[in-house]
């Protein structure tokens, strides 16, 4: 039987300053939105060096992406419990849903650009590669949902989870959305994936 190796002290001061990175960096987005913070300001809330901050995120784009995907995989997780309960296929869809409208939503700069990011941002980096995992673990939660109706073979599931997800993102990101709520967000999302799901409105799946 293998033994765990105890995580050893460089390691823990590593996690200890991540920690801190994230937590300073999530205080000033919150406060300020993206834009207005320096990384200056975030190595000084961390009470580290800047030299040392960028050992972990090299801008500040990484450092919001650090930030956000923590958020994004705390929802996906509250989104699938939630869908694992709800025999309707649209409103099991949406309960995955909600949760990351609604994390992202928290401060709709921060959001949107956030969500630039993934699409732009440098797919070798570690925090943009987490991010675009999540994305990916997000369609296969809607894919596992849609499968639920024997009308949707699995093949066709992930490709509709890849639309739903496409909507999803464009909804939030839209800068015709800006001032909308999050229930008017969702309501629209809905709606779109609505027109896609074989009954063409909600209702369980049929036997």
């Amino acid at each position: 039987m293998a033994v765990a190796q105890p995580v050893g002290r460089r390691e823990r001061n590593k996690q200890h300053k991540l920690d801190r990175i994230t937590a300073a960096a999530a205080e000033l987005f919150a406060e300020h939105g993206v834009d207005e913070v320096t990384t200056q300001q975030i190595a000084d809330r961390a009470d580290i060096g800047t030299g040392t901050l960028f050992l972990y995120a090299k801008t500040k784009g990484e450092l919001l992406l650090l930030v956000q995907n923590s958020t994004y995989a705390d929802a996906l997780v509250t989104g699938r419990t939630a869908a694992e309960a709800i025999p309707d296929v649209l409103e099991a869809v949406m309960a995955i849903v909600r949760p990351v409208v609604e994390c992202n939503r928290k401060q709709i700069e921060n959001g949107r650009t956030y969500l630039r990011e993934i699409v732009f941002g440098d797919p070798d980096e570690p925090h943009h590669r987490e991010a675009l995992a999540l994305t990916v673990q997000t369609e296969e939660a809607i894919a596992d949902v849609l499968t639920r109706d024997p009308r949707i073979e699995p093949r066709n599931a992930a490709r509709l989870a890849h639309i739903v997800s496409a909507i999803m993102f464009l909804s939030m990101a839209a800068t015709i959305n800006i001032s909308r709520s999050v229930d008017e967000i969702l309501s629209e999302i809905s709606g779109q994936i609505c027109v896609l799901l074989p009954t063409g409105g909600t209702g369980r799946p049929t036997d």
